[in-house]
């Protein structure tokens, strides 16, 4: 997985929003307009219709949390390699917010950012994919969302678990300042995938995986069990194991905290 030799840098050009609806879509339509350059980094002030995983919403406080989206093209990564790039985006975010936090955080399947148990930020990646089939398609752009919780402290009642960093230090921080410097991490270990494969940021994100080695409670459909998180597979699905071993696809199951 050799690096091009024109390679992007990720977080450059560095372009400030003032207000919109979501970074991501804001990434999705320069890019649908073909006037989105490689490696930009949109980052809002204020997002009024933040989006999460399994289409749930992301709400922030105005001009309190990083949100930002880094329009990429994949490079030579393939369409079925998907869960290299967000294994690499969610070990880049923990190597940024680790200096802060400590050794209790984690990554929590498939792309949150856990402090103990409490939910620090999240990470959501919206692909342009041209052609049927992975064996045919081709992964032309990828829009990495970021979302971190900085100096907020109050929160929504629907949000059963929400910390920030200002919660966890207790000092205020400078928003702008910390958005670039993980857009630098993202560059990084970007990079590092290019360059060296995914191995190290696979056995990162395992080596970081929240609850590893611990009993949890997940829910399928009408089913709610325990089980043993054991790993993630280099595909993404999240490996479990009571009496049997079992995998899951991401948006399978939830986690009950």
């Amino acid at each position: 997985m050799p690096l091009p030799t024109d390679a992007q840098s990720l977080g450059i050009p560095f372009i400030e929003l003032q207000t919109v609806d979501s970074t991501n879509n804001y990434a999705l339509a320069q890019i649908h307009a073909n006037l989105a350059q490689p490696g930009t980094c949109y980052f809002a002030h204020e997002q009024t219709a933040g989006k999460g995983q399994r289409s749930k919403s992301w709400a922030t406080q105005k001009e309190a949390n990083v949100i930002l989206s880094i329009a990429l093209n994949p490079g030579p990564l393939q369409p079925f390699q998907q869960f290299y790039l967000s294994a690499c985006i969610a070990v880049a975010s923990h190597n940024f917010l680790n200096k802060y936090v400590g050794n209790e955080l984690a990554i929590k399947w498939p792309n949150d950012l856990y402090w103990r148990d409490k939910k620090l930020g999240g990470i959501l990646i919206e692909n342009v994919i041209r052609g049927q089939g992975l064996a045919a398609a081709t992964w032309e752009w990828a829009v990495v969302g970021i979302g971190i919780n900085i100096n907020q402290t109050q929160f929504s009642s629907h949000l059963t678990n929400p910390v920030s960093l200002k919660q966890i230090i207790g000092q205020d921080f400078d928003v702008l300042k910390l958005a670039k410097e993980l857009c630098r991490a993202v560059d990084f270990f970007y990079k590092k995938l290019m360059k060296e494969g995914p191995g190290f940021v696979l056995s990162q994100y395992n080596i970081l995986l929240y609850k590893k080695g611990k009993v949890v409670q997940l829910k399928k459909d009408n089913r709610v069990f325990r089980t043993t998180v054991k790993g993630v597979t280099q595909t993404g699905q999240l490996i479990t194991e009571h009496i049997i071993e079992e995998r899951f696809e991401f948006g399978e199951i939830e986690w009950i905290l």
